[in-house]
């Protein structure tokens, strides 16, 4: 990326521009749209049934009715959403009857950690008793939103199997399981285009959300579901109707995006890329105590940074002061995390080895600045 003065930075976390910011393939393919016709969903246009095909062969079979909008992100801008997002509630009205938050499936600093005989049963039994509280109290259980690897969470991977057995207790009680792949999809984590198949072959959701990279930057989203679900919903009579959800030149851009993952091998790029900068961090936690955990899969990251081994204290303000002074160097990195000290990588898929060296040697030299300084007060 570039500043109005022509300062070249290297951003490690815009996932939203997927495959590379202003990737001429995108950009020719949605000026080329936009010359030839734009319009509304109620118009029929070969696009909106080319895209949809195409994004059905990357899902499981059941997987098959697509719903376009705009956008997609669960930040809360409507009440409803507001509502089911913890980190915007527990700043406003609190946490409403109706909404039920689980432990986040954290082996590094959550409930049941890395030395737990069963982390993943525990974790599922923890959905299971919030389950039956609710039943308890004459209430029913609608749904079970997920994020597939939580990213606002702290850049978590859930433990392998977790999401069957949560599956198993939310399907039991009448709900559906919906998987959140907006941050982390399209190929992202490298060994699967979905970050919901890292949990095993058996699992398949009942309702995939999806957007920010799909687009590439271009306003689009979509939500994925079963036959069933589809049917279901439009037996209520309620009519899903987007004015340009599934436009024309929205979907000559989503199929580019795909174009251009397929045809650069971005999904294999992004485990090689990953897995050298996995390499690297992990050099950087033996060597700097404040490392506590690197975690992630393909281009999909989270440095942890504590203040001791023992309590594994977020280093709050020294990944504030790190991710400051990255940005004096021109390197963009943000934190996550309820600490605000998880160090998370998610950059543009075009990411590549030159790219992770340069980051981690210039991390390891900040971090042996901020060793010196600390040693010198």
């Amino acid at each position: 990326m570039y500043d109005e003065n022509g300062r070249r930075y290297l951003d490690c976390i815009n996932n939203v521009a997927h495959v590379g910011h202003c990737h001429p393939d995108i950009v020719k393919a949605a000026h080329e749209q936009n010359q030839l016709l734009n319009t509304n969903s109620r118009y029929l246009h070969d696009n909106l049934v080319d895209y949809a095909e195409r994004l059905s062969k990357t899902l499981p079979e059941k997987l098959c009715i697509f719903y376009f909008l705009n956008s997609g992100a669960y930040h809360g801008h409507l009440t409803s959403l507001i509502d089911i997002s913890p980190y915007k509630f527990r700043n406003l009205e609190g946490q409403k009857e109706w909404v039920h938050v689980a432990p986040v499936p954290d082996t590094y600093r959550g409930l049941y950690r890395e030395d737990h005989e069963d982390s993943v049963t525990a974790y599922a039994n923890e959905v299971k008793n919030i389950i039956e509280q609710a039943h308890k109290r004459g209430r029913k259980i609608a749904a079970f939103f997920v994020e597939s690897l939580p990213s606002v969470g702290g850049q978590i991977i859930p433990p392998a199997g977790y999401f069957q057995k949560v599956a198993e207790h939310v399907r039991k009680a009448g709900g559906v399981f919906i998987a959140d792949e907006i941050q982390v999809g399209f190929g992202r984590i490298g060994k699967h285009f979905w970050a919901f198949q890292l949990q095993g072959e058996d699992f398949i959701p009942d309702i995939v959300t999806m957007g920010k990279p799909i687009g590439n930057g271009h306003p689009i989203a979509c939500v994925a579901t079963t036959k069933e679900i589809a049917e279901a919903f439009a037996s209520t009579g309620v009519e899903y109707f987007n004015t340009f959800g599934g436009n024309p030149v929205s979907c000559a851009i989503g199929l580019a995006v795909l174009d251009v993952i397929e045809k650069e091998h971005l999904q294999a790029h992004a485990t090689e890329v990953g897995n050298f900068l996995m390499k690297l961090l992990k050099e950087q936690k033996i060597k700097h105590p404040i490392i506590g955990d690197v975690r992630g899969s393909g281009l999909f990251i989270g440095v942890d940074l504590i203040k001791d081994q023992a309590q594994r204290t977020p280093a709050t303000e020294e990944a504030e002061h790190l991710i400051t002074r990255l940005k004096e160097e021109y390197i963009l990195l943000s934190t996550d995390g309820p600490g605000r000290n998880v160090l998370k990588f998610k950059p543009p898929m075009c990411f590549n080895m030159e790219d992770a060296k340069f980051v981690v040697d210039t991390i390891d030299k900040l971090l042996t600045d901020m060793e010196k300084e600390h040693l010198d007060q």
